[in-house]
């Protein structure tokens, strides 16, 4: 048997031409070519198209609300690469979306989303690239997809991100309805999400409101004058070790333990010091399992956010299509699959999909 090989270097995903960069040509069709190659490096100059209310000078126009019209590859090199907006933006940048073609097989109406995969990987590689350059240290990116790429544009985030800094991989309920001509009906989309440095981004991420339901596991059973406390179930937790189920005796006088394979949620010390402060739970009779009281009061004003967004919270493409993008462009077919913000950040005003491959925000 020959010997086994011996690896080495760090986990990487690899494709075809994964050295070489592409160059696109009016006819749709691409070359790779290598990367010094003077078609791709160079940096392309943002000529004004128009401008919408007041505006900054053109040496101060980085400081403007830029809306680019092109082939983003380019507008992200241009943004890194030329002085004035350099200067404003590498580095700066809290918020990179990224919503690319799904590489889905299909072709629509606007774009034919049919790419070869090694050219769909080196597409996203080099505009992540940018992107992470753009990003300030605590800021992220989020990257919108379905199951054609999902999987592997996570390994690919690793390497361009740091596998260290992933964050999450939301769940997006994107249509209710199901097709019936298929094995099993996809209804949800993905969103990964990537932090320039986790640690930081966590200490800055914004929380969401308390919901009625989260704000009715706050009840004040026994009047405590210091409000509503989180009501738990039965102050034990599934792991621990053996100093962890010590016996307490209640107000009642029965002696407790957690059931076997139960342990108490919180120390000895901590369990002392609650009692000594009134602020332990035992049942209105005095004879349950003793719960440490956390006060709305005390803890953060807003919840994290989930991975799983429902339609009934996050909207859908079909709610989109229909109460949005019909509305604002009767007498033009819409995208088949706009994108509509959960309802607790519309403010009033909801953003449509537009096929653009990166979206940033200061």
């Amino acid at each position: 048997m020959p010997p086994r090989p011996r690896y080495k270097g760090r986990l990487e995903l690899t494709w075809t031409n994964k050295d070489q960069c592409l160059l696109a040509h009016e006819d749709g069709s691409y070359e790779w070519v290598t990367p010094s190659d003077y078609r791709v490096a160079e940096v392309r100059l943002l000529h004004d198209a128009g401008t919408v209310g007041e505006t900054f000078s053109d040496e101060q126009r980085s400081g403007d609300n830029l809306l680019i019209r092109g082939d983003s590859l380019s507008a992200l090199r241009s943004l890194t690469k030329l002085p004035e907006f350099a200067r404003e933006l590498v580095g700066k940048v809290k918020l990179v979306y990224v919503d690319p073609p799904f590489n889905t097989q299909q072709a629509f109406e606007q774009y034919d989303d049919a790419l070869e995969h090694s050219v769909w990987l080196t597409m996203m590689r080099d505009r992540l690239d940018l992107a992470e350059k753009l990003l300030r240290p605590d800021g992220s990116i989020w990257v919108h997809l379905d199951d054609a790429e999902m999987a592997y544009c996570r390994v690919l985030m690793d390497e361009v991100f740091g596998r260290q800094n992933f964050v999450a991989c939301i769940v997006w309920e994107s249509a209710q309805g199901g097709r019936g001509d298929t094995d099993i009906a996809s209804t949800h989309d993905y969103i990964l999400v990537y932090a320039k440095d986790r640690r930081l981004w966590g200490k800055v991420r914004n929380l969401l409101a308390r919901n009625e339901t989260q704000l009715a596991r706050f009840k004040n059973p026994d009047n405590d004058p210091r409000g509503p406390w989180r009501q738990g179930d039965d102050g034990t937790a599934k792991s621990g070790g053996a100093d962890s189920r010590w016996p307490i005796t209640l107000p009642s006088g029965r002696v407790v333990r957690p059931k076997e394979g139960r342990y108490w949620a919180f120390a000895t010390r901590t369990f002392e010091l609650a009692v000594k402060e009134e602020r332990v739970w035992f049942g209105r009779d005095g004879d349950s399992l003793p719960i440490i009281k956390r006060y709305l009061s005390e803890v953060n004003e807003g919840v994290p956010p989930k991975s799983w967004w429902p339609a009934s919270e996050a909207g859908s493409n079909q709610e989109a299509k229909r109460d949005h993008l019909n509305k604002l462009f009767p007498d033009h077919q819409p995208f088949a699959t706009p994108k509509l913000p959960p309802n607790s950040v519309r403010a009033g005003s909801r953003c449509s999909h537009v096929e653009y491959w990166a979206h940033v925000a200061i």
